[in-house]
C-alpha cells in the first residue's frame, strides 16, 4: 500500500518547508512503513548547510523519520481525525553517512511497542543500501 503526498497531507498538519515526507510505501497498518524523501538541491537548508559543501540536517532526518512515524500511526488509528501524532522522545540517534542533494531517503520505521496513545519505532534512513541514520523515535497522539 502507497500514502501519496495529498494523503500524507490530510493525516500530518506539516506543510513546506517543513513537510519532510513526499510518499509512504510498503504500509502495514499499525506496525511498519517506509517514508520516502528526495533531497533536492533547492532544499531551503541547504543554502546555510554548508554554503559550498551542502549537506542536509541531521535534525531534518529525524525529522523525516518523526514524520514518517507520525503518518504510520494516524493512518492505521481509527478515531485520527483531528488528531496530532507528537514527537516525544528520541533514544539511541546514529548519523553514519552524510545527506547530500539528490539522495533519496527510505525512511524505515518499525512499531516496536504500543500502549494506548503512546507509540515507540525502529527508524533506520537509508541512501540506496547504505544505513545513513537510526534512532528510536517514541511519538503520542492527541486531541
Amino acid at each position: 500500500m502507497e500514502i501519496n503526498l495529498e494523503k500524507i497531507k490530510e493525516l500530518i498538519p506539516h506543510r513546506d518547508p517543513i513537510l519532510l515526507v513526499d510518499r509512504v510505501i510498503d504500509v502495514i497498518n499499525s506496525e511498519s512503513a517506509t517514508g520516502i524523501k528526495t533531497v533536492t538541491p533547492n532544499e531551503p537548508v541547504l543554502a546555510g548547510h554548508f554554503p559550498g559543501h551542502p549537506v542536509f540536517p541531521g535534525v531534518y532526518i529525524v525529522e523525516a523519520m518523526a514524520q514518517t512515524c507520525a503518518i504510520l500511526v494516524a493512518h492505521s488509528v481509527d478515531d485520527a481525525k483531528g488528531k496530532i501524532v507528537y514527537f516525544t522522545s528520541i533514544e539511541e540517534a546514529k548519523f553514519r553517512k552524510p545527506v547530500v542533494p539528490n539522495d533519496v531517503l527510505n525512511i524505515k520505521v518499525k512499531k516496536l511497542q504500543n500502549r494506548r496513545n503512546l507509540w515507540k519505532f525502529e527508524c533506520s534512513a537509508y541512501v540506496g543500501e547504505t544505513l545513513v541514520t537510526e534512532a528510536i523515535i517514541s511519538a503520542m497522539i492527541m486531541g
